[in-house]
């Protein structure tokens, strides 16, 4: 019998993800939580074979919880967010499935048996767009950016890469017409959406 946890704040879905699993014979659910904290307390309780959970929830994300997950048990991402930086961190974070909520209901239960069986099962079209979307950056415009990002003003930029404060003007308007955005938050909150920071 696989045992499972399923993670999800929205109590309709999280009823539904479970009345549909435990119609599977070789299927159980163990536990039911609200938000990542909770799901990583049940895990820890439980002892499940695999975490299903929402990305975007109360207390710890999705991605937080894989994180300290990791080794425990393995974990499906299950989302309405197709964002290639989410994806990229939920690699990182070692799930082991991505998979969208709109993909049908029976592709869950697969996915569940091919990700016990050691394979890992991530939304196609989250691929595509991951080797879609290259950094249009070039590596200097790509430290300039990191630097704004950790708050540094122009000056501090000027003199932390060696170059005038002019010349930091110039990449940063650089930066946001390649990212076609308008301001200095936009280009930071675009790069994060789309993974392309360290």
């Amino acid at each position: 019998m696989i045992r499972i946890v399923i993670a999800e704040d929205q109590r309709m879905m999280l009823g539904a993800l479970g009345s549909l699993l435990s119609l599977e014979d070789d299927m159980e659910v163990v536990g039911k939580a609200g938000n990542g904290e909770e799901a990583v307390a049940l895990v820890h309780k439980h002892q499940p074979d695999i975490c299903i959970m929402d990305i975007e929830m109360p207390l710890k994300t999705g991605l937080e919880a894989a994180e300290e997950l990791k080794g425990t048990c393995k974990v499906i991402i299950l989302t309405t967010f197709a964002r290639t930086g989410y994806f990229q961190s939920a690699i990182k974070a070692g799930v082991s499935g991505y998979l969208l909520k709109d993909s049908p209901s029976e592709e869950l239960a697969g996915s569940i048996r091919s990700v016990l069986a050691g394979r890992r099962i991530y939304a196609p079209e989250l691929m595509d767009d991951m080797y879609a979307e290259e950094n249009p950056l070039t590596e200097r415009e790509k430290a300039v950016l990191e630097l704004v990002a950790d708050g540094k003003n122009t000056n501090e930029i000027a003199a932390e890469l060696s170059i005038k404060s002019g010349t930091v003007r110039n990449y940063v308007s650089a930066i946001l017409e390649k990212l076609e955005v308008q301001n200095r938050i936009e280009a930071i909150t675009r790069s994060r959406e789309k993974g392309w920071f360290k």
